[in-house]
C-alpha cells in the first residue's frame, strides 16, 4: 500500500505535467507533452477498447433548456440583509471564522488511499443527488487531491444536471472495459467530465432509459479508480438495488438521505434498523441527512434527530433552500448561508467517519 507522500506526490506530478499544454478533448483522453496520445475516441495503448466509442449527448436538450428560468438565491434579500446586520452588532462573525477554520482542517486531512463515500436513499425525491453534488463540490473546494463523483444510478439520474455538466460521453459501464492498471491520472481523466475546481464526473448513463450498470462492472470501476482520487462520492441507486448494496458495503462512509417528513423519518429509521444487523462498522460509518424540502418542516426536527441517532448513526439536517428546491445546476454562490454551512458540516462529518474505517 503506498504511503501518503508517494501517493499524493504521484497525483501532483501527473497534474503538473498536464497543466502547461494539456488539451482536453470530448472524444478521448487529454493530450499532454509526453507519450503521444491515442487518436480521437480511442483508449490508451495496451488497454482494452470499449465496444463502441459513444457520441457525446447534451445533458439538457436545447429545446428543453429554453424552459428553465434563471436561478434564484437560496434565501430572500430581506433575510440576507437582516443576517448581515445581526453579524455587525454581535460577535457571531468571529465564531463563524473559527468554525470554518476547524472544519477546513478536518476536510484537508491527508489520506493514504482514496476514500469512497456512498450516498443513497430509500425512495426517490429524497435529495440524494443534491447531497452527493454538495459533498463532491465541498471536497473539491477544500482538498488539493483530485475528487471524483460517480453516478451509479443510471436510471435517468440527475447528478450531471445538478453539477452543471453540459454533455456526456463515456459512462461507468464504458469505463469498466477501459480502465487498466498502467493508466495514468491523465489517461483516466480524459474519459471523465471535468467540473469546476479539482473535480471530475463519471456519469451512469447518457440519459437513456434502460441503461444498466451491474454490480461486477461497478466493482471493477471503483477498485481501479480508487488510487487516482483522494475522495470519491458515489450517487447510488435507491435501496435495496444490488449496486447500492455493493456500494454501501465497499465504502468507507455511507450517507442515507431522507426527506424531513414523517414518512421520510420512518423509512430512514427502518433502514437504520436493518443496517444495525450488519457489522458494527457499517452503522458507525453512516450519516443520515434529513433534507428540508419546504420552508417549514412537518416534524419536530430535534426529536427526529434524537430518534435516528439512537441507532448509532450520525444525523445531520440540510435546511430548506430556494435555490436547491428549484432544481437545475447548483451554484454555490447562490446557496443560503445556512445551507453552505450545513453542507460543509455534513462533508466534514462524513469524511471524518471515512478516515476511521479502512
Amino acid at each position: 500500500m503506498p504511503n501518503t507522500d508517494n501517493w499524493q506526490g504521484d497525483v501532483r506530478r501527473d497534474r503538473r505535467g498536464a497543466a502547461p499544454s494539456a488539451v482536453r478533448s470530448d472524444t478521448g483522453p487529454a493530450r499532454g507533452t509526453g507519450t503521444p496520445a491515442p487518436g480521437p475516441g480511442l483508449p490508451p495503448p495496451g488497454s482494452r477498447p470499449p465496444r463502441t466509442a459513444p457520441d457525446a449527448r447534451p445533458v439538457v436538450d436545447d429545446s428543453l433548456a429554453e424552459t428553465v428560468r434563471g436561478p434564484r438565491h437560496g434565501e430572500p434579500l430581506a433575510a440576507r440583509v437582516a443576517r448581515g446586520l445581526r453579524r455587525i452588532v454581535s460577535s457571531s462573525a468571529a465564531r463563524e471564522v473559527a468554525e470554518i477554520t476547524r472544519t477546513a482542517e478536518q476536510l484537508q486531512q491527508p489520506v493514504t488511499t482514496g476514500r469512497q463515500i456512498a450516498v443513497t436513499s430509500i425512495r426517490g425525491g429524497a435529495g440524494k443527488s443534491t447531497v452527493a453534488a454538495l459533498l463532491g463540490t465541498t471536497y473539491a473546494h477544500y482538498r488539493q487531491d483530485p475528487v471524483l463523483l460517480v453516478e451509479a444510478d443510471p436510471a435517468l439520474g440527475s447528478l450531471p444536471l445538478r453539477l452543471g455538466a453540459r454533455s456526456l460521453r463515456w459512462t461507468a459501464g464504458d469505463m469498466a472495459h477501459i480502465v487498466e492498471p498502467q493508466m495514468s491520472l491523465l489517461d483516466v481523466t480524459g474519459y471523465l467530465v471535468q467540473l469546476p475546481g479539482n473535480a471530475w464526473l463519471l456519469p451512469g448513463s447518457q440519459g437513456r432509459i434502460g441503461t444498466m450498470l451491474d454490480a461486477r462492472a461497478y466493482e471493477r470501476v471503483m477498485v481501479s479508480l480508487r488510487r487516482y482520487f483522494g475522495v470519491t462520492v458515489v450517487d447510488c441507486e435507491t435501496l435495496p438495488a444490488e449496486v447500492a448494496r455493493v456500494a454501501l458495503s465497499a465504502s468507507q462512509a455511507r450517507v442515507l438521505t431522507a426527506p424531513a417528513t414523517p414518512e421520510g423519518v420512518t423509512s430512514a429509521h427502518n433502514v437504520l434498523e436493518w443496517i444495525q444487523a450488519l457489522p458494527r462498522r457499517v452503522i458507525d460509518g453512516t450519516v443520515v441527512v434529513l433534507t428540508e424540502q419546504t420552508p417549514r418542516a412537518g416534524i419536530d426536527l430535534d426529536k427526529a434527530v434524537q430518534k435516528l441517532a439512537s441507532t448509532g448513526a450520525s444525523v445531520q439536517v440540510l435546511p430548506y433552500d430556494r435555490h436547491l428546491a428549484a432544481g437545475g445546476a447548483i451554484r454555490t454562490e447562490l446557496l443560503a448561508l445556512p445551507t453552505r454551512q450545513a453542507a460543509t458540516r455534513i462533508a466534514a462529518d462524513v469524511f471524518q467517519l471515512s478516515q476511521k474505517h479502512r
